[in-house]
């Protein structure tokens, strides 16, 4: 028999009111997310992983945890009263579990750890949250905490895309949606009415770096700025976790590589320092775009 909705209702207030752990690798998006908490007088409990998370946002963590120390995460989380999880920021490396010793509760949970890190990103993200789920904690997302990070559609600053640059930015989509079929990366690079780049293991910031080594070498060649990145989520991706980033990094490199402009996908990407990052492409005279996708089909 389905709880009344009485209870329903207490539940989600009781998750509201508990403090959500913000379990926080590197980049500028988790002190980010916590500044929206705070502004929202939201508890909190921060975790930082050791080896990602950067000065500043140490400075301000609950407890510095190394990958080996799972036990003594979920006892801390407990003991803080903590009901959701929110996994954000960046991981440079794989889980490395040489902190292992010691923690009796990762050394209990260690076969589903390692069944865990068999896979590509999508699915260690995806057993990652299973891995807290297990535990009677409820995974959220962006969208969920702070959406005001996630990109906005259309226009985001002075510049507009071009009938050219959509025909870039349609073609480096449909290049996205290849690569996260096979969950290899995020973005890719159109230029011309032919893809010059997509991502892999090197990242958005390494890619664009080629593109403009591209230009410089004369292999690919346009005049004045052309060619669009495109940033999206991957085909059936966990949209709680690892979601397409850009900031003022992005713009700096996409305006080295001579592009026009970057587009992201709306409500489906993050923003990192939303009105520097907006600023920089301006003053670039580069584009930043929303776009679309198509609802998913729901076989009506």
């Amino acid at each position: 028999m389905p709880a009344p909705a009485s209870a329903s209702i207490s539940l989600q207030e009781q998750h509201k009111t508990a403090p959500v752990a913000v379990i926080c690798g590197n980049g500028r998006i988790p002190l980010q997310v916590l500044d929206g908490l705070e502004t929202q007088e939201r508890a909190t409990y921060v975790v930082a992983i050791k080896g990602e998370a950067e000065a500043d946002l140490q400075a301000r963590a609950d407890i510095e945890l190394g990958w080996g120390e799972i036990g003594r995460l979920y006892k801390s989380m407990a003991k803080a009263g903590c009901k959701q999880v929110l996994l954000i920021g960046g991981v440079a490396k794989r889980p490395d579990f040489t902190s292992i010793v010691g923690d009796l509760g990762t050394l209990k949970r260690l076969p589903k750890i390692i069944k865990a890190l068999v896979g590509g990103d999508d699915s260690l993200l995806t057993k990652v949250i299973g891995l807290f789920e297990v535990e009677g904690y409820q995974v959220v997302g962006i969208k969920d905490i702070t959406p005001e990070l996630l990109a906005a559609g259309d226009a985001m600053g002075l510049q507009k895309p071009r009938a050219e640059d959509f025909r870039d930015l349609e073609l480096a989509r449909l290049a996205t949606t290849r690569l996260g079929d096979l969950d290899i990366g995020q973005a890719a690079v159109a230029l011309g009415g032919r893809v010059i780049a997509v991502e892999g293991a090197e990242g958005t910031d390494a890619m664009l770096e080629r593109c403009a080594s591209l230009r410089e070498s004369g292999r690919v060649r346009a005049k004045g700025k052309a060619g669009v990145l495109v940033k999206a989520v991957k085909p059936r991706q966990d949209l709680r976790v690892d979601l397409p980033t850009i900031g003022p990094k992005t713009v700096e490199l996409a305006s080295k590589a001579g592009l026009a402009g970057i587009a992201v996908e709306a409500g489906g990407a993050l923003v990192s320092d939303r009105a520097e990052t907006i600023a920089e492409a301006d003053a670039a005279g580069l584009f930043l775009f929303g776009f679309q996708t198509d609802p998913p089909d729901d076989g009506s």
